[in-house]
């Protein structure tokens, strides 16, 4: 789905200007609500968390210390998982973006934290804070639109080599942490446009490098370490959380990017005089939610309120989840669609929205399962024959 935006003569989603101003207002007025009431109830939150973070993650790196009874490891490897995602996903994610600048709290504050990833907090912030929520899904500006390897919209022309998408989204399911750490680098552009690096981009791989260098060291040598004769069950139980932890955070963000549904947008079509209103819209219209529990919005961080995360990055993000009605009547007013759907829904039309674009247009949409794979087949033959003959 391709959104037009043309400010200067029409508005987003067939609204007219005085709309999107309108529209602006009301989701301004919410945010300043947000603002004006934050303190401590907040504040206990996050401190509460964080705290209940460590004490969960101390508590699994001792039980592994007896790793090698089954009860343990299982125990352990559950609980070190919990900690990792509690703290990549509701803690750090959010306290990088900013949300708790306003406690002054040095602890709990962007310009001083560091998360249990492998890439560096500030090279994080800069991708993703400065880039992906100014650009979001604007083909060519937005990097986090298919990680600048997958084909995200029927604009994009296809080639053979997108034949191997869901492979790669398998891949870098599994190693999500270090694919955001080479995305942070941007080195995929470098890859490809054969771009040799400056001497401050050698800088930022050095700095990458080291922090990647200590989150290894610290998971596969000296817990391991610690453990003694254990060491083994302690090691496969490090890797086991890491790897759940990055196929939990990749599914969560397919969630609330790649839904089919969310709206992509053409670099043309952007006004380089973006309003506020015109900023809110794209947003609204480029974001998807997951629907559950509160259990299930904390451990996604809240990033199943993704429309509402992508509207208001800066609120904390306990917050969404009483806001979200309120956005939603917006969607509304102003007859937007606003897709929230189970996880299961969301993560199957993510996946099913990767497959059909690893194909031509409109090829999937005419196929069934009975004559799927020997398409596939004779797709794969039809489009790699001719560079065997030229070779």
């Amino acid at each position: 789905m391709t959104v037009m935006i043309e400010p200067t003569r029409t508005a987003p989603a067939g609204l007219s200007p005085e709309d999107v101003e309108l529209l602006g207002k009301e989701l301004d007025a919410i945010r300043q609500e947000v603002l004006d009431s934050r303190g401590a109830r907040d504040a206990a939150y996050i401190r509460r968390l964080v705290r209940a973070q460590r004490l969960i993650e101390l508590g699994s790196r001792a039980v592994l210390m007896r790793s090698r009874k089954p009860s343990a490891w299982l125990l352990g490897t559950a609980g070190l998982t919990l900690a990792k995602i509690l703290d990549n996903m509701e803690i750090g994610h959010n306290v990088l973006h900013g949300q708790w600048d306003w406690m002054r709290d040095p602890k709990i504050h962007s310009s001083t934290w560091e998360w249990d990833y492998v890439t560096p907090a500030a090279q994080w912030k800069r991708a993703h804070n400065d880039t992906h929520h100014r650009f979001t899904n604007i083909l060519g500006k937005d990097n986090d639109l298919g990680y600048g390897i997958m084909r995200v919209d029927e604009a994009q022309e296809w080639k053979p080599r997108h034949l191997a998408q869901p492979a790669w989204n398998f891949v870098t399911a599994c190693i999500f942490e270090y694919g955001i750490a080479m995305f942070d680098l941007d080195l995929g552009e470098h890859i490809r446009d054969k771009r040799s690096m400056t001497p401050e981009k050698k800088a930022e791989v050095k700095v990458a490098l080291r922090k990647a260098s200590r989150q290894l060291t610290k998971d596969f040598v000296i817990y391991p370490a610690m453990s003694g004769r254990n060491w083994r069950t302690t090691l496969a139980a490090n890797a086991t959380a890491n790897l759940v932890r990055n196929l939990w955070s990749h599914s969560v963000i397919m969630c609330g990017h790649f839904p089919e549904g969310v709206a992509t947008f053409e670099q043309d079509q952007l006004d380089e005089h973006e309003t506020r209103g015109q900023w809110y819209v794209r947003q609204m219209l480029g974001s998807a939610n997951i629907t559950g529990p509160r259990t299930l919005h904390l451990l996604t961080g809240n990033l199943s309120h993704q429309i509402e995360h992508h509207i208001f990055p800066d609120l904390p993000s306990n917050r969404y989840i009483e806001i979200a009605p309120r956005v939603r009547e917006v969607f509304a007013t102003f007859e937007l669609p606003y897709n929230a759907r189970s996880m299961v829904k969301q993560v199957g039309s993510a996946w099913h929205k990767v497959l059909r674009l690893s194909l031509p247009n409109d090829w999937l949409a005419e196929t069934n399962r009975r004559n799927l794979v020997p398409q596939l087949r004779a797709l794969a033959s039809s489009t790699l024959r001719p560079a065997v003959a030229t070779a």
